[in-house]
């Protein structure tokens, strides 16, 4: 029987053991798995196996020792600009301590193609586009966990949200059974700016993991109330198309929105895993 195996994979977290050695923790199509980084200092392989790169892992396996040993990495992506900007530092920690309490949400494959596609993409923008992405990541991982909150309409009175914000298809038609057409380059900056005037507001319903609109709950009742803006942006960022996807890249929240929306996901995803997370904790005050 072959133990050598070979594996794309990332490098979710390493950790110091004894004798110089590292306990490395990886992320494949497959799932996680636990394997030691044998060298001192010295060794060029230490740099190559570090959080975030992402390439081809070779292990030695040895099954009747339940043992595995990195024997070589082959680096095919690094993000050089984490070590710039301590935000996308955070961010990518808060990013794989929600994968690993979660064991990768139990979708591998998905978590392995999301969180990479995060973390490249954060390596390529700017630091305020970057924030941005993180809500979207988290939104989107929420989905993969089975408990993202629907946010087309409202959970009482099913009125849709933003039913006269669809755009019209090309040809000069309303999209048919509720789907909405491929938007414009400035489409939903546009909704985005005119919801911002409306000043609406929804509240999230935990019993209900939904959203009430303004007209179904009372001032008095508990709940996170998040503005039609960043309910907007919920909506759009839960998108599916190529089309959906850029304008979502594309869109800017006011500051007020944006942080009215960062506290209401992290909240959502802490309950979501049933544990705070420490990158949170540590990272107070940068994410």
């Amino acid at each position: 029987m072959n133990r050598n195996v070979s594996k794309e994979a990332l490098v979710l977290s390493v950790k110091e053991t004894a004798q110089d050695n590292r306990s490395v923790r990886i992320l494949t199509k497959d799932g996680m798995e636990w394997a030691t980084l044998f060298g001192g200092p010295k060794s060029k392989l230490r740099g190559a196996v570090s959080p975030w790169n992402r390439g081809v892992a070779y292990i030695y396996k040895n099954e009747e020792k339940q043992s595995a040993k990195i024997t070589d990495f082959d680096v095919k992506k690094y993000h050089p600009t984490f070590r710039e900007s301590l935000f996308k530092s955070f961010a990518a920690s808060l990013a794989g301590e929600i994968v690993l309490k979660s064991s990768a949400a139990g979708s591998p494959e998905q978590c392995y193609v999301l969180l990479n596609g995060f973390l490249d993409g954060m390596d390529l923008l700017g630091e305020d586009e970057a924030r941005l992405g993180l809500l979207r990541f988290l939104w989107r991982y929420l989905d993969l966990l089975g408990v993202r909150p629907q946010t087309q309409c409202c959970a009482r009175c099913q009125k849709e949200f933003f039913s006269g914000k669809q755009p019209a298809a090309k040809d000069g038609s309303a999209a048919k059974d509720g789907a909405a057409a491929s938007p414009s380059s400035n489409y939903y900056q546009s909704a985005l700016e005119s919801a911002a005037g409306a000043k609406r507001l929804a509240l999230y319903s935990p019993a209900e993991n939904s959203f009430v609109c303004q007209d179904c709950f009372s001032l008095q009742e508990n709940g996170t109330r998040l503005s039609e803006p960043a309910l907007f942006y919920l909506t759009m960022s839960g998108g599916t198309s190529a089309a959906d996807l850029a304008a979502a890249r594309k869109a800017r929240l006011a500051q007020a929105d944006y942080g009215q929306l960062k506290a209401f996901l992290y909240e959502l995803v802490e309950g979501a895993l049933g544990a705070r997370l420490k990158a949170l904790e540590s990272g107070k005050g940068i994410l």
